[in-house]
């Protein structure tokens, strides 16, 4: 507020206040009670507004600015405290929502999640205003200083985002898309706010990769929600279901701190309790100390005893297998207790089939010592779902799962065991629905069959390659958007192995669905993902191998292959399941230590090497020849290591001491900071992808117009964002039936009428006025070709195409068209039923069409056909001249029509019984019927044309498609700041 120094009655013992060196008024910038509290202020200050505001060049600038910075983080204060007290005011929301759709012209259907005050930078000046975030975009407005700053951004368009602080901008998220960077600053607290930016654009990726997460968006809470609370917990659902391994529809109802009593330490450990829909969890604050899962299936009973327990708010949990779990210093124990007594029990497991592995598990010496260490962990850990898992217990999988235990323990910590208990018989019924069903997932997995490890046994006979064609079509049948990639039958083949059919198959499920998401797809995104994190983590733990792998291209190309297979192609069998079982254990962070091991035992090997070739021989003969020396059954024979052995293969490498070397040098991976890595690498690679995509697209246009490269691109942008559009906003038809990724690229996305209209009207060179909507809406139904009510890529451009670059016959010929059926509907024609069963008849005979088979046009049609053209010149310099030579053709093919009747050229049984009055000025006219018997030809229409010069000039004239472009870019600018200015004043008081 603005205010004298010297007229308030009380003031705090410490201000920080503004004046100008001209004026002898203060204004109040903060205050605090206590020299720390306006230290920390003006370190804020300092940190955020000082090194802003010396950019300025007058005061006058300074204190308007700085004036609308401490408003604004005022309002925002204020609004975070009420959310906190309570629920947050839906009317202050809606208000906001209600700006944002009138500020950037957004529907109804556009959700606002959040808004902040925040400062846009536009080169070295910031502009203080608002930043919203709603579901599919991001907005900014600012009205200051009379200058007014708009800006909307897809979040599908985003292809990276950053928290950063330079010497430039201060502590920022920057914003990048293919075409520019956008920077915000002086946020009140940018975590919250970058966290919920991540959210939103992994929102807009998954969209971009399938269309269920469109249908996912449609949960997002109402306005009146508490989104900012909503978002937070989003994260700690993910975080939650990532760290105790439970499936994607596992929801955090709420964590509390609490102890947990250790029997095996004799001790009350320290963690947090997490419950969920079906799940109690434990996690001790020291890492690795204690981790603890408990479905709410197994609690047989629940204790709570105040009386005689000296510990506070205990509870004590009894399992079916007979464990008891004892809490205490539960901060809400009501909650707990009431989950637990409301959870139903489940039906008991059931499972399918033949429920032995196919391995046939060997015995050693060293075997049963490994099975007697985990049977002692057992007997103080537990055993199932419910086992305390420690430090002890990561120690016992580094040394190897024993074979007879590996089926049981990779279910286990997998979590595969949940969904299969909670799933009972599932996997049968998906067998008997899946067999004899054909697609091309099931064609891929024949012919993949026999290739799945062939050098073992159990695959060397029709038991093993049974089972196997069983799980992977199985799964195929599950998950037809995943439907089946290469790799999956080499790890399923693993897995039943070691596992039942029933188990292995839900190890896939877990493999697939959240261990690695997203890499057994058409693209393996999430292979791509990794490799990025790979090549980041490389320049990070080895940066000068890092720098001469690049100008190699090795690791791009050694990433996918290890990634993909868990190692399993590149390294002997008996070695690389290891690998599987630290994998299970720990996560995808092994994957990546254990690769950035192979590269750092092979350095200076690398650093020597000229070429990919010669970098890719050096790594492929240290994995083949990383054994393992406590196997129990004979060496299996990697293929690779036979063929490129030679006369003095490499030293051999114990796989016990890889792993170990990995976690030394390379165990600081965190799991949470690489999904953060995942996070930035998914923007490049998904939009990547997209790129790769239009570029096939404007590739295979090219021959089928003549358009250029950039108006291609341009267009299939403009196309694309049309589809996403209807997607945001719940259009008639789904998702799904809008986009189909198994079609090529040229037909995935598709509009419907009301889209086509708009860009019809925005694009075409016909502009028609009033009749431009009945023109686009013929148009339509002339490109829809299979009649589904959408018009995909390749449709829209040849129609397009044929107005620009056609030359008049092709032109003429499309406008003809257009006025005949299937462009004109059933509803406009002549109910003429027989003549236009011919008309079709000739329409679909597969020789190419000529201008001697375009049906004839009766004279309803020709009528159409005169208001169009009519309407067409109502905008040219010789519009008079054009009248003028319309008038005189339609006189003309009005006498040849009449010569052509009386001449019999229109067959008596082609003629319907019906009269239709003819239309004129949208009534009918009494006393004029249309005469059913007058029709004339494409040719005669031609060469009626043909003959007045201003027809010809007009149809044969080069329309300009990239200045059509830029009106319509710029018209669409000029209507979202007429729309801002309208409302620039409720802006900028918010402001």
């Amino acid at each position: 507020y603005l205010c004298p120094c010297l007229s308030v009655a009380r003031v705090a013992p410490y201000r920080i206040l503004l004046q100008t060196a001209d004026s002898q008024i203060y204004w109040n910038v903060a205050c605090g009670s206590s020299r720390k509290e306006i230290t920390e202020h003006w370190d804020w200050l300092e940190a955020n507004l000082l090194q802003t505001i010396s950019i300025f060049d007058n005061d006058e600038d300074v204190i308007t600015f700085v004036k609308g910075k401490i408003s604004g983080i005022i309002a925002e204060e204020n609004r975070l405290k009420q959310g906190e007290e309570q629920e947050e005011d839906c009317g202050k929301f809606r208000e906001a929502e209600l700006k944002m759709r009138r500020l950037f012209g957004m529907p109804e259907e556009e959700k606002l999640v959040n808004y902040y005050s925040c400062s846009y930078w536009k080169g070295r000046v910031p502009r203080q205003g608002w930043l919203y975030l709603s579901v599919n975009h991001l907005c900014f407005y600012s009205f200051l200083l009379g200058k007014e700053v708009t800006l909307v951004v897809q979040w599908t368009e985003v292809t990276q985002l950053e928290k950063n602080a330079t010497l430039v901008f201060p502590e920022s998220v920057r914003v990048s898309t293919r075409h520019t960077e956008h920077f915000f600053s002086m946020f009140l607290n940018i975590n919250d706010t970058f966290k919920l930016m991540e959210q939103l654009a992994t929102i807009a990726m998954r969209q971009l990769l399938d269309n269920e997460a469109f249908a996912a968006d449609r949960s997002l809470p109402k306005p009146c929600k508490t989104l900012r609370n909503v978002s937070a917990l989003k994260r700690y659902h993910s975080r939650y279901r990532m760290a105790f391994r439970l499936t994607q529809d596992e929801r955090l109802d709420g964590h509390t701190d609490c102890t947990l009593w250790t029997p095996f330490a004799k001790m009350h450990v320290v963690g947090q309790l997490f419950i969920s829909n079906n799940y109690i969890c434990f996690n001790s604050r020291e890492e690795d100390l204690c981790q603890l899962i408990i479905p709410l299936r197994e609690v047989n009973m629940l204790f709570v005893d105040d009386f005689s327990s000296v510990l506070p708010c205990p509870v004590s949990i009894s399992t079916k297998n007979k464990m008891n779990f004892l809490f205490a210093n539960l901060k809400d124990r009501d909650f707990l207790v009431q989950r637990i007594s409301d959870f139903l029990q489940r039906t008991p497991d059931s499972s399918w089939g033949d429920t032995s592995p196919l391995s046939l598990i060997g015995h050693s010496m060293k075997e049963k010592m490994k099975e007697e260490a985990w049977n002692i962990h057992f007997s103080e850990f537990g055993r199932g779902v419910c086992m305390y898992r420690t430090s002890r217990t990561r120690d016992l999988v580094l040394n190897g799962i024993p074979e007879r235990l590996r089926g049981e323990l990779w279910l286990l910590f997998s979590g595969a065991q949940n969904e299969m208990a909670t799933h009972p018989g599932y996997y049968g019924d998906l067998v008997e629905q899946a067999m004899g069903l054909c697609s091309l997932a099931t064609e891929e997995i024949e012919r993949d069959l026999h290739r799945s490890m062939p050098e073992h046994r159990a695959f060397q006979n029709e038991t093993g390659i049974a089972a196997l064609r069983r799980v992977l079509t199985a799964y195929a049948h599950r998950n037809p958007g995943i439907g089946y990639c290469q790799a999956m039958n080499i790890v399923t083949s693993v897995l039943l192995l070691y596992c039942p059919e029933e188990e292995a198959f839900w190890l896939l499920v877990a493999l697939c669905e959240r261990m690695l998401p997203d890499y057994y797809n058409t693209r393996v995104v999430g292979a791509l993902v990794d490799q990025g994190v790979f090549e980041e983590l490389t320049r990070a733990f080895l940066p000068l191998l890092y720098e001469h792998m690049q100008e190699l291209g090795v690791i791009s190309t050694i990433s996918l292959s290890w990634f993909l297979t868990l190692f399993l192609s590149v390294m002997p069998f008996d070695s690389a399941v290891l690998l599987v079982d630290c994998f299970f254990y720990e996560g995808i962070k092994v994957t990546f230590q254990v690769a950035l091991a192979v590269l750092h035992d092979n350095m200076d090997a690398l650093l020597s090497c000229s070429d990919e070739g010669e970098a890719m021989t050096i790594l492929g003969r240290y994995l083949d020849n990383v054994v393992n020396k406590q196997t129990v059954a004979p060496p299996i024979p990697h293929l690779h290591a036979l063929l490129t052995s030679g006369d003095d293969p490499p030293p051999e490498i114990d796989i016990f001491e890889l792993i170990k070397s990995s976690y030394e040098k390379f165990g600081s991976l965190r799991s949470d900071v690489i999904e953060q890595m995942r996070f930035k690498q998914r923007l490049k690679v998904i939009q990547s992808l997209e790129d790769t995509a239009k570029r096939s697209v404007v590739r295979a246009m090219m021959t089928e117009s003549a358009f250029s490269i950039e108006e291609l691109e341009e267009l299939y942008c403009l196309f694309k964002s049309k589809h996403m559009t209807s997607c945001y906003w719940g259009s008639s038809s789904s998702a799904a039936e809008r986009h189909d990724p198994s079609l090529p690229y040229l037909e995935q996305y598709r509009i419907d009428p009301a889209q086509f209209a708009q860009l019809f009207a925005s694009l075409a060179p016909w502009v028609c006025g009033g009749h431009t909507s009945t023109l686009s809406a013929r148009l339509f139904r002339l490109l829809d070709q299979n009649k589904d009510g959408l018009v995909n890529f390749k449709e829209f451009v040849t129609g397009l195409s044929g107005m620009y670059h056609g030359d008049m016959t092709e032109k003429l010929k499309l406008l003809y068209k257009l006025h005949l059926p299937p462009g004109r509907c059933v509803c406009e024609k002549v109910k003429d039923y027989r003549y236009y069963l011919r008309m079709w008849a000739k329409e679909k005979e597969p020789k190419t069409e000529t201008i001697k088979d375009l049906p004839r046009m009766n004279q309803e049609q020709f009528i159409d056909l005169c208001k169009t053209l009519y309407n067409m010149f109502s905008e040219e310099p010789l519009e008079q001249q054009l009248y003028h030579s319309i008038a005189t053709v339609a006189s003309l093919l009005l006498r040849i029509g009449e010569v052509g009747k009386n001449s019999g050229s229109l067959q008596s049984e082609d003629i319907g019984d019906d009269a239709v009055l003819i239309g004129g000025g949208g009534g009918q006219r009494r006393g004029s019927v249309l005469d059913v018997d007058w029709s004339i030809t494409f040719e005669q229409v031609l060469a009626s044309l043909l003959t007045e010069p201003p027809l010809v000039d007009y149809f044969e004239k080069k329309r300009d498609f990239q200045n059509k472009m830029a009106a319509s870019k710029a018209q669409r600018a000029v209507e979202r700041q007429t729309s801002s200015a309208s409302d620039h004043e409720l802006a900028q008081h918010s402001t």
